[in-house]
């Protein structure tokens, strides 16, 4: 997302862009932009928002539809870690899009993190976790796992930095771990959530 070029444009009637600075630009960008919004009553206000941009993602939940079971990954989460919670987090699989479409991003990252290759994959929806500072949106997808899907150990790709271990619960026991805070990580609540609904 190419937030620099954006100096003195308006993006649409409410909206006039007036500066960009740029914080940081690495693996991700922090941006602080001073924008015009136009109320509804007509009046001008001039204010500030940093903005947090590391590109789109996707994610997808592995649920074995005969044994009822769900498959998670556990991973350590610096974040969470300085927020003073359990760094330790239980996800459903997720990556980055880096240029792939949502799909094929969503089972590349359940082949590498879990070490099956799911079939009957279901778009979900789109969510964005945290809308007022960061950019990135996640593709949600259901997919199906068993002894078929099987093809490595999984884990992830150390060279990325990831030590995974894969978690297999029923999904009764999985849903029991949201209002305990055991299961914390947005995007997996919002799937569990969406299984149980479908699954009634």
């Amino acid at each position: 997302m190419d937030l620099g070029g954006t100096r003195g444009c308006a993006l649409n009637d409410r909206i006039r862009i007036i500066d960009v600075e740029t914080i940081w630009d690495g693996w991700s960008r922090l941006t602080n932009t001073t924008l015009d919004y136009r109320r509804r009553d007509g009046s001008v206000q001039r204010f500030k928002r940093e903005v947090y941009d590391h590109g789109n993602a996707a994610a997808m939940l592995l649920f074995n539809p005969v044994k009822e079971t769900v498959l998670l990954v556990r991973q350590y989460r610096y974040p969470v870690e300085i927020n003073g919670d359990n760094p330790d987090m239980l996800e459903v699989c997720a990556g980055l899009l880096d240029g792939e479409q949502p799909e094929i991003a969503a089972a590349r990252e359940a082949l590498e993190e879990t070490g099956h290759a799911p079939r009957n994959i279901r778009y979900i929806c789109d969510i964005y976790a945290s809308p007022g500072s960061v950019t990135e949106k996640v593709s949600l997808f259901l997919g199906e796992y068993d002894e078929t899907t099987f093809r490595h150990a999984g884990g992830g790709l150390v060279e990325e930095g990831e030590e995974i271990e894969l978690v297999e619960l029923k999904l009764y026991e999985a849903l029991a771990m949201i209002p305990d805070g055991r299961i914390m990580d947005a995007k997996t609540v919002v799937l569990l959530q969406h299984l149980s609904l479908i699954r009634r």
